[in-house]
């Protein structure tokens, strides 16, 4: 993994996540336990904080930052989806981000939202907890279910155990 200082200020990895070799990360970064960073990922903690909380996965080709002199928090067990723009205030627990969605500068995802593939949550905007959004920009187009809750509960799961296979068994060629 590519780690980076800025300015006196260091990335913070817990020893039990996995940041991949192509990952980088850069400046105030807090990476919580179990967390999966996929291949490059870039997270920049340059001129705001980022903070990742356990058991979160930040799929391949992600892009995370915080707006000046402020963090962006992604809470615990949250899925980022591969490609996705974070740059926001806050997604909250459990919450899911599509593959390709952006969330934009001072926006907020609530606990258990679901924001969908190639959706924009526009600066500022809020996706309240258990709630779905999609489209561009994003609109609130239902509730998340117990079912929902019950195949994303799997899903994160899956990266959980990935973040350990992956740090016992992959192995560069």
């Amino acid at each position: 993994m590519a780690l980076y200082s800025f300015e006196g200020r260091s990335p913070r990895i817990a020893k039990s996540a996995f940041v991949h070799d192509s990952a980088q990360i850069i400046g105030d970064v807090n990476i919580g336990g179990e967390c999966f960073i996929g291949a490059g990922a870039i997270i920049r903690g340059d001129y705001g904080a980022v903070i990742v909380g356990p058991r979160t996965a930040i799929e391949e080709g992600c892009l995370v930052h915080a707006a000046p002199l402020s963090a962006c928090e992604i809470g615990s067990s949250v899925t980022v989806g591969h490609g996705a723009i974070v740059h926001c205030s806050k997604v909250g627990d459990f919450a899911t981000i599509g593959m390709g969605a952006v969330v934009s500068i001072g926006s907020t995802v609530g606990e258990w939202a679901i924001v969908g593939e190639c959706s924009l949550v526009t600066v500022k905007g809020v996706i309240p907890p258990r709630k779905i959004a999609v489209g561009i920009p994003a609109k609130l187009i239902g509730d998340v279910t117990a079912e929902h809750q019950k195949m994303w509960e799997l899903g994160k799961q899956i990266y959980v155990d990935l973040c350990q296979r992956y740090r016992e068994g992959l192995k560069k060629l």
